[in-house]
C-alpha cells in the first residue's frame, strides 16, 4: 500500500465526521484495551501508525501502536484499503469513562472527507449509510471479538455514544438505524442497519 502523499492526511480528509466501528470493550483495563487496539489494526490491515493528522505519513515518524500512544496523541492514525479498493486515512481513539462503573471504548473510524475524496459511495439520504462499509466493519469487529470478548459494537456514521450493552439487555433492536454487534452465550451476533 503506497502513501498517497500529502493528501493522505491533508485537505478535506478530516472534514464531515466519521464512519465508525465503536466498540464497548468492557471494564477499564489497559491490557484488554491494548488487545482490542492490536486486533483492530490487524483485522483492518491498517498500514502505518502515526500521531499527527496535519502531516502526511511520509512527513512524520511512526508511533507505537499502544494505549500510551492513544493517550499521548488522542488517537493513532494509519491508512487502510477498503473492500472497494480505495486507500483512505483511518484512526482509532479510546474513550475511557470516569464514572463509578468505568468502561473502555475503542472507536475505529474512517473520515467521511477521505471517503468522499476516494469516491466511496455513502448514501447521505440515510444518515451516511454504506452496506459495504457496514459489512466490512462488522467483519473487523468479529475478528476483534476473537481477541477480546467485548460487550457491544456499533457501526455507522458517528455511532460513538449511540448506545451501550446495558441498555440493550442482550437483545438486538428490531429496528436498527445503525449496525449492532452484540454477544450472547459467547457468540457475536451482527444486526445490520435496516431502517430507512
Amino acid at each position: 500500500m503506497s502513501d498517497s502523499g500529502s493528501g493522505a492526511f491533508g485537505g478535506s480528509t478530516w472534514l464531515g465526521g466519521f464512519y465508525e466501528l465503536a466498540i464497548e470493550v468492557g471494564p477499564r483495563d489497559d491490557e484488554r484495551l491494548q488487545r482490542a487496539l492490536t486486533a483492530v489494526w490487524a483485522a483492518a490491515d491498517v498500514q502505518g501508525c502515526f500521531g499527527d493528522a496535519r502531516r502526511a505519513p511520509r512527513d512524520q515518524e511512526p508511533v507505537d501502536l499502544t494505549v500510551e500512544s492513544l493517550t499521548r496523541f488522542g488517537h493513532v492514525l494509519g491508512q487502510v484499503r477498503l473492500p472497494t479498493g480505495q486507500v483512505v486515512a483511518c484512526g482509532c481513539m479510546a474513550i475511557r469513562e470516569d464514572e463509578a462503573d468505568t468502561v473502555d471504548w475503542l472507536d475505529f473510524y474512517l473520515p467521511v472527507g477521505a471517503l468522499h475524496d476516494a469516491g466511496v459511495d455513502i448514501d447521505g439520504r440515510r444518515s451516511y449509510r454504506s452496506a459495504v462499509l457496514d459489512d466490512w466493519l462488522a467483519a473487523i469487529g468479529a475478528e476483534v471479538f476473537r481477541a477480546v470478548d467485548f460487550h457491544a459494537g456499533f457501526i455507522g456514521y458517528e455511532t460513538s455514544g449511540c448506545g451501550d450493552a446495558a441498555s440493550l439487555g442482550g437483545e438486538l433492536p428490531s429496528s436498527r438505524g445503525v449496525g449492532y454487534l452484540l454477544p450472547r452465550a459467547g457468540e457475536l451476533r451482527y444486526g445490520p442497519a435496516d431502517d430507512s
